[in-house]
């Protein structure tokens, strides 16, 4: 499938048509996710012990942190589009396959497990393609836009996705909400085959392996005065919030007597902080300054992290949520917009892997340890440290003279 050539951007992302077509297949793509996550644990609890469930629920991670870097590689070679479509197909055909499986008979769990192995794998390389796309449909100027339109897409579907996919759970059961999560990611294939994309310059030289495509992306994010220090400042702020948000606020929360309840309202918080954020970069289109934005509102968001442990009330910790959803937000949009506006062309789809394998692959790993940490020493020493590490990111990023005074494309 050979990509369309459009002469360059000069309305506003959010007013043009490539884009707008590309927003709707991706929010409902992503719909599709939601609803699937939630099939497949419905489907998984109701099929096995919950043992049993956590395994199926986790099935897909390995692939997708092995695979991803390799996906990068594969998203530069083929193209993004390309590959964007082939794994909504993929995604499409298998979920759709289960939903007929669970409609005609009982097999158990082995083909969640399989689907759960398949939909990790072709993460791998639609996540890279995913992050990619966008700088082959605007120009450099309306890609901090961009950032915001899909923020506002992603909390869209986290929103939505849940009661849609409880909906199908009552009507029909697993088979309904998986099939209801299929119809959702084939809806962005025809619009994805409609969307137009520009050529971008090629990586100079003759083809290689894949093995030296990926040993060339890797060395171009270690040579860059931007990417490279962009890099560790995305790892630390990743690795300081997620443990904090995720298990850190069930534990302050039950701790606290707030219950699943207020437990819910901080994470509405966050995400009312964290779609403002987008919908701010949505209208505006860029914020100056954008190495320096993304390093103060790191270096301030670590704080807001660490203050959580030491809210006194609910609204309290609501408030504080909704200051890092926000922070978070804005300096999550700019790392992205620097990564896409200051890497090499040829290297985009291998870029993305990187930052994604960082963000989706290795920051996971920090849950086990601040649950463990929570046990041993208690909840403020944990979220004050949790604090510092994310706060190394800002400080990398305010220290780096490259990345502090990175602009983006006017």
């Amino acid at each position: 499938m050979t990509a369309t050539l459009i002469p360059s951007a000069t309305t506003p992302a959010h007013r043009d048509p490539q884009v707008r077509r590309w927003l709707t297949a991706y929010t409902s793509s992503m719909l599709g996710d939601n609803i699937y996550y939630l099939a497949l644990s419905w489907a998984a609890v109701r099929s096995g012990t919950p043992a049993q469930a956590g395994l199926v629920m986790s099935a897909s991670a390995l692939p997708r942190a092995v695979l991803m870097l390799g996906g990068g590689v594969v998203a530069d070679r083929f193209g993004p589009r390309r590959v964007v479509i082939g794994s909504d197909a993929v995604r499409c055909a298998a979920v759709l396959a289960v939903a007929a499986l669970l409609f005609l008979t009982s097999p158990g769990l082995w083909p969640l497990a399989l689907l759960a192995v398949v939909f990790g794998t072709v993460d791998a390389v639609f996540v890279p393609a995913v992050g990619a796309l966008p700088a082959r449909l605007t120009e450099k100027d309306q890609l901090a836009r961009v950032q915001g339109l899909r923020g506002l897409a992603i909390r869209f579907a986290a929103v939505m996705g849940a009661p849609l996919g409880g909906l199908g759970v009552a009507v029909g059961g697993a088979p309904a909400a998986f099939a209801l999560a299929g119809l959702l990611i084939a809806g962005s294939v025809p619009l994805l085959v409609s969307v137009r994309v520009r050529d971008l310059p090629k990586e100079s030289g003759a083809v290689g392996t894949a093995w030296s495509d990926l040993r060339a992306g890797l060395r171009h994010i270690r040579r860059h005065r931007v990417l490279a220090p962009l890099m560790l400042a995305i790892a630390l702020g990743d690795l300081g919030f997620v443990g904090p948000l995720n298990v850190g606020l069930t534990l302050l929360a039950d701790r606290r007597g707030w219950g699943a309840s207020g437990m819910g309202w901080v994470l509405a918080g966050f995400g009312t902080g964290a779609g403002a954020a987008s919908l701010l970069l949505a209208v505006r289109g860029r914020l100056p300054r954008a190495g320096l934005v993304a390093g103060c509102t790191i270096v301030v968001g670590s704080v807001a992290v660490g203050a959580l442990a030491y809210a006194p009330t609910l609204v309290a910790a609501v408030g504080t949520a909704l200051l890092v959803g926000l922070l978070t937000g804005l300096s999550g949009a700019m790392c992205g917009a620097l990564l896409q506006t200051r890497a090499d062309p040829a290297y985009l789809g291998r870029v993305t892997a990187v930052s994604s394998l960082v963000s989706l692959g290795l920051t996971p790993l920090s849950m086990p340890f601040a649950a463990a940490a929570i046990g041993a020493w208690g909840l403020r020493p944990v979220y004050v440290v949790s604090a510092a590490v994310c706060g190394l990111g800002g400080v990398v990023a305010l220290a780096v003279p490259a990345l502090r005074t990175a602009e983006l494309p006017r």
